[in-house]
């Protein structure tokens, strides 16, 4: 849930002039489609720093809109510069309702995908995008706003929380698992069923209850094309023991339960600006893993090709030891779908750093991170003469843990 944000000085190095011409609109497919992918590519080459260091490079295939495309009330705008009317930058958002703890609901404003042309930073754009998304999500309800970006991105961080204020909110930790080419083990003893979907959404709307970021439509998540299922392992021995139709939870036993998420259909990821000698080492590794996958070596995939990734969110471990080590065998079922499924080089997962199940979670901890910064913005102050419950933002966390939606991803 990284958000690139094209790094911009302080409005007042442009001039007047300058600022007015800037035109913030809606986006209209049909005229801006072209215009928008290739202010897209200059953004990306930008990011790529001559080459000289690697670089993720994001491929939309061919629909700008795909990252909210899933959400039921969504937009994006551009900034139009100049008397050309040239397309200069891009934002997206969307507004849903979500638990802020404790089972409240509140309206939140998602802000995602912000770009600036590299030859129009420093006029201010990055932030006048910011603030008509802002009125939107207002116009829609929302009592909240927020992003989320690396942590590392000063571009970002100071943008919104120095120029927009926003504040740091959360810093969940972002997991990276490679797809090796060989097959992680799954205990005999452990058993993993699919879930029904309306199975899965009672099971969730109780686990997360008191969470904060539960989407109120998770039945729409579930049920989504994306969706590739939600699973649940338990001891093979309760199997025979539960039936979904008494009782939700198996009787007695612990338990792990996630769902994946498909962005392979959503968009294609690919790495770039890697030596020759580094990308030999990553094929030489999956080569000898290949041959003899009984050593399970943890063999490189080939990032240097558009590649996919699974996420796996809703993820939840009962009763400690016995639900985290469930917890890992199903991590590792998950890894062996994404194994047999062409394309797929990455098994993903956003988890609250005090969230125990994190321990459980295989990944690489140099292609994960540690920190992924949420910051939140209020959009709507308290009416006059009614009372309203402590500011979400000030207020500590009821739950250690936070449902990452997998259309944020």
């Amino acid at each position: 849930m990284v958000l690139k944000i094209a790094a911009e000085d302080s409005p007042s190095s442009a001039t007047l002039d300058e600022v007015c011409m800037v035109l913030v609109r809606e986006y209209n497919e049909e005229s801006d489609k072209v215009a928008v992918e290739e202010m897209e590519r200059l953004c990306e080459m930008a990011g790529q720093r001559g080459g000289k260091q690697p670089s993720l490079v994001t491929d939309l295939l061919g629909d700008p809109k795909c990252r909210i495309r899933h959400f039921p009330t969504h937009i994006m705008l551009v900034a139009v510069y100049g008397e050309q009317k040239e397309i200069v930058g891009v934002i997206m958002g969307c507004v849903k309702k979500v638990t802020r703890g404790n089972s409240v609901f509140v309206k939140l404003g998602y802000i995602l995908g912000l770009r600036v042309s590299p030859m129009h930073r420093r006029l201010g754009i990055g932030t006048k995008l910011v603030k008509h998304l802002e009125e939107w999500c207002k116009q829609k309800g929302a009592e909240y706003a927020y992003m989320a970006t690396d942590c590392t991105n000063e571009a970002s961080i100071n943008l919104f929380t120095l120029k927009c204020s926003y504040q740091k909110f959360r810093t969940p930790t972002i997991l990276v698992q490679p797809v090796h080419a060989h097959y992680k083990p799954v205990p005999s003893t452990i058993a993993i069923v699919r879930l029904p979907a309306c199975l899965a959404e009672s099971i969730y709307r109780q686990i997360y209850a008191n969470s904060e970021f539960f989407p109120e439509d998770i039945d729409a998540i579930l049920s989504s094309a994306l969706n590739l299922g939600t699973f649940m392992a338990l001891p093979r021995k309760y199997l025979l023991k539960w039936d979904p139709k008494k009782s939700t939870f198996p009787p007695r036993s612990a338990f792990a339960i996630l769902s994946v998420w498909n962005t392979k259909q959503v968009f294609k990821l690919q790495v770039k600006g890697v030596s020759k000698l580094t990308q030999a080492c990553c094929v030489g590794s999956r080569l000898v893993d290949a041959w003899l996958p009984w050593l399970r070596l943890p063999s490189f995939p080939n990032v240097f090709n558009q590649f996919g990734v699974y996420f796996m969110y809703g993820l939840h471990a009962d009763q400690g030891k016995h639900g985290l080590r469930l917890m890992k065998g199903l991590c590792n079922f998950v890894h062996n779908v994404g194994r047999d499924d062409h394309g797929c080089a990455a098994v993903v997962a956003e988890v609250s750093q005090r969230d125990p199940v994190r321990e459980a979670i295989p990944h690489w901890t140099k292609l994960s991170w540690a920190e992924d910064m949420w910051c939140v913005k209020k959009l709507t102050e308290a009416k006059q003469g009614l009372s309203s419950p402590s500011d979400w933002i000030n207020s500590r966390p009821s739950s250690p843990m936070i449902f990452v939606d997998p259309r944020d991803f």
